[in-house]
């Protein structure tokens, strides 16, 4: 009851501020320090006893006993009034022995004394009042129980349990049991949760199933089709010989000693069905209405990419149950080597501004979403959405980061040189650190895997003195890279940008932090070495900046995306050696627009993460104008090949996340209208 009373008098204090009660607040405080019923606190009431018991203020012990009795025993029954007289009695046996073992005869004699007239008629204390004049009473068989620390952690422990059972019984104001409703609906919240989530994955176990007892016959080799199951010794086989089709670039440099060992595999070579083709793959979904096409121009104006595998509305519902392709040849022509389905589509509205930055944690369990307004949203997404904790920010944030060790902290950039760290758990700012003045802009931040440590890219202001500005500057804007130390919170070095120091747009580790990748203004990307602090290489990479840069699975090659309209792949062991290259539209590069009314135009330059892959690193999410598009890497022209199309917005896509989870992933897509949707894929393995 005592917790529940201090909480209900927080509210009331909450409620008070909100109503703008100031006076009343006041009294309510000054009221509840001196309040003699401690909360209904059993241990802070026992601990008043004690202290007025160990200064020897008899006055002050009786006078609180006598509130005790007239405010909370002369409510109970009559049975129970001897109760509370044993244990008056006991207290005060428990004051008198204190006091002769404190030594100070003075403060016994002065008990007897003022309490002659209530005590002399109580059998109970006849043999107490020749106390003062025994020489040794704790040698004496009739006192000496009472001198021993049993009798008094007995009498305590009696004391404690008699007013929590008093408590507990009381008859309990209105506003006292919301208290105990809110922990009960909160108890069945988490279990309702616990059995969505056990509902889900058993959905998704009896999909699999159904999806690949449907599709195991296009999937097995010409030669055992009529056989009843493929035996071990044939799987061993095939196994083998996709691992040896699978090329890798060796390395003879530095970098073999810094790159995965055993953790880590190059991802399979995309499986291109011969005579396959783009068209092929389109097909209707069932419970379309009949006037919907894939050819439907949506709200943009825009045809929807032919290669859609799920035709929806352009302007579809926030929440799709179940959205699901067909499963066969029969359902529409859907190939055999289609990566993925579409099961659900949901929408998270909470921001009303354009988004900025969208962020899925390390475990997967959270998502930090950042607006152009400064509202952070920390948020879960299964098994159903729910924000988790707001920010709001007096100064402007650029930049934000989920720490990895715990993962509960984030790290968010402003635009006035500050980077702070926040704990999305206890809501509240951990501590703040000072980066530049003279470069304000915290354009990227990058957490070490090992938590230890964290990069920070900060910028001078645009010519124009502002936070942002779209028109383009003949020389790249000044910058500089940090490594701060997250113990310290102290800034351990300043890393050299060759040829000249230049605003660093994007930074990604590797999955040990031995290497990290930069993308700059200046169109250059750079690769650190972690382990010697010092520039390993760099190459010119992109005609304009760098927007986005990330290591591919296997560690062995970066991938760009740049102002150019370019995604690019890079050989990191061959310096400025492209692997592949493709031109996106500029609604997957940026900068992005949205058109409004009376000619208006919202524009936008890149400031997330504009493409993400999935968990083997076989496919790659992008932006598009009306939602994220999903391609397949391939080792050949075309560099990207599309599989998936996600739609559901209404706005430019600007940044994209992925989570993934066993078979089960979560594409985000954020846009400027404040939407992000979360597509939930099956992924379908071959």
């Amino acid at each position: 009851m005592g917790s529940a009373v201090e909480r209900t008098d927080e509210h009331v204090k909450e409620y008070l501020i909100y109503r703008g009660f100031t006076s009343t607040l006041k009294h309510l405080d000054s009221e509840i320090k001196v309040d003699k019923e401690k909360g209904f606190r059993v241990d802070k009431i026992i601990d008043q006893l004690q202290q007025f018991i160990q200064s020897f203020d008899l006055f002050g012990l009786k006078e609180y006993w006598l509130y005790l009795d007239r405010r909370l025993f002369c409510r109970l029954e009559d049975v129970y009034r001897s109760t509370v007289n044993k244990l008056r009695t006991s207290l005060y046996r428990y004051y008198v022995i204190n006091t002769i073992q404190k030594g100070n005869l003075e403060r016994t004699q002065e008990f007897f004394q003022k309490q002659a007239m209530e005590l002399q008629g109580q059998a109970e204390w006849r043999d107490w009042f020749i106390l003062p004049f025994i020489p040794a009473p704790e040698q004496n068989p009739a006192f000496s129980p009472y001198f021993s620390r049993q009798w008094a952690d007995t009498f305590l422990v009696s004391l404690h349990n008699f007013l929590s059972v008093l408590f507990q019984c009381m008859p309990q104001p209105v506003l006292l049991s919301f208290d105990a409703e809110v922990q009960k609906t909160t108890s069945l919240t988490e279990e309702n949760e616990q059995l969505r989530q056990m509902l889900f994955a058993l959905q998704t176990e009896t999909r699999d199933q159904k999806d690949g007892d449907e599709m195991v016959h296009h999937k097995l080799p010409a030669y055992v089709q009529n056989m009843d199951r493929l035996g071990d010794t044939e799987l061993d086989l095939v196994s083998s010989q996709r691992a040896v089709s699978t090329t890798t670039t060796p390395s003879r440099n530095f970098f073999s000693t810094f790159l995965p060992q055993g953790r880590r595999t190059p991802g399979k070579p995309p499986q291109v069905t011969a005579g396959s083709s783009p068209s092929q793959l389109v097909v209707s979904r069932k419970d379309a209405p009949t006037s919907q096409t894939p050819e439907k121009k949506g709200e943009t104006g825009e045809v929807e990419p032919p290669a859609e595998t799920c035709s929806e509305p352009p302007d579809s519902a926030s929440s799709s149950n179940s959205r699901s392709c067909g499963g066969g040849a029969e359902g529409g022509g859907l190939s055999a080597e289609q990566p993925f389905i579409k099961l659900s589509q949901e929408e998270y509205g909470e921001h009303h501004s354009s988004i900025m930055h969208c962020r899925v944690d390390c475990s997967g369990r959270r998502v930090a979403s950042l607006d152009v307004d400064g509202v952070i949203k920390v948020w879960s997404f299964n098994p159903i959405i729910q924000t988790k904790a707001t920010i709001m920010s007096k100064s402007p944030l650029l930049s934000l980061e989920w720490a990895t060790k715990p993962d509960r902290l984030l790290l968010l950039g402003s635009g006035v040189g500050t980077v702070r760290l926040y704990d999305t758990d206890a809501k509240k700012n951990l501590y703040e650190m000072n980066i530049d003045e003279t470069h304000p802009r915290i354009l990227s931040l990058a957490c070490s895997p090992s938590g230890s440590s964290f990069v920070c890219s900060a910028a001078a202001l645009s010519r124009s003195g502002s936070v942002e500005s779209v028109t383009r500057l003949p020389i790249p804007v000044s910058g500089q890279l940090l490594l701060w130390d997250t113990k310290t919170v102290k800034q351990q070095l300043q890393f050299s940008l060759e040829p000249e120091p230049v605003a660093i747009n994007c930074t990604a580790f590797n999955h040990n932090g031995n290497l990290l990748v930069t993308g700059a203004a200046d169109g250059v990307i750079r690769l650190f070495d972690m382990q010697r602090y010092e520039s390993a290489m760099s190459w010119r990479a992109h005609d304009g900046e760098v927007y986005s840069v990330e290591f591919s699975y296997d560690e062995n090659t970066v991938f760009s995306i740049g102002e150019d309209g370019k995604f690019i792949q890079w050989n990191i062991h061959r310096c400025g050696v492209k692997q592949s290259e493709q031109d996106l539209p500029q609604d997957a590069t940026g900068p992005f627009i949205l058109s409004g009314y009376s000619g208006y135009k919202q524009v936008q330059i890149p400031r997330g993460r504009l493409f993400a892959f999935d968990s083997e690193g076989q496919h790659v999410l992008t932006c598009s104008s009306s939602g994220g598009l999903i391609y397949r890497l391939t080792n050949g022209e075309p560099a990207l090949e599309s599989v998936l199309s996600l739609g559901g917005h209404k706005a430019p896509v600007v940044t994209a996340d992925w989570c993934s989870a066993v078979d089960c992933g979560t594409c985000l897509t954020a846009s400027m209208d404040g939407k992000i949707k979360l597509s939930t894929l099956l992924a379908q393995k071959s």
